[in-house]
């Protein structure tokens, strides 16, 4: 298969979402990023194990690093195996890390990993600017999100004809 006809079929295959970061956070802006993995960090994302709870962004010395992600270690790995809590640099361009650090710094932005996956056998991150929801932002969504789900309910027993 060619790689066009590949990317029109969107060959990403995802190992890991962030779905409370959804819910925590409201999203801004996301950027791509790829990642400087090990190798037996590579064999243990292509299992499909990965967690990006606990993970976050942080800008060091004009670069990027994500913390707190847990990648297992490889159980065929021998003594080349990776630390599972390690902190791994992100690929970004100049002009996107540098608008991010200013936005970041001005704003008082954070940044968030949403999702973890393959991209024609590259792994890449997807990042988010976020700021922070407080408690009652939560609620209020979580409302809005179930009348929206009422709505539509409703408005598919009327399509039926079952009032």
């Amino acid at each position: 298969m060619a790689k066009d006809a590949k990317d029109k079929a969107g060959a990403q295959k995802v190992v890991a979402q962030n779905k409370k970061a959804r819910h925590d956070y409201a999203i801004e802006d996301t950027y791509e990023a790829g990642l400087v993995l090990m190798g037996t960090e590579v064999k243990s994302l292509r299992a499909g194990r990965a967690s990006l709870v606990d993970g976050f962004v942080d800008i060091d010395d004009h670069e990027a690093w994500l913390h707190g992600v847990h990648i297992p270690e490889y159980s065929h790995g021998t003594w080349t195996n990776h630390a599972a809590r390690r902190k791994r640099k992100l690929l970004l361009n100049r002009s996107e890390l540098d608008k991010i650090e200013r936005r970041v710094t001005e704003k008082g932005l954070t940044i968030v990993p949403l999702a973890l996956y393959f991209v024609d056998g590259r792994a890449k991150v997807e990042i988010a600017l976020a700021r922070g929801k407080k408690s009652w932002d939560k609620r209020h969504a979580l409302a809005e999100r179930q009348a929206d789900r009422e709505k539509e309910q409703a408005l598919g027993r009327r399509l039926k004809g079952m009032d």
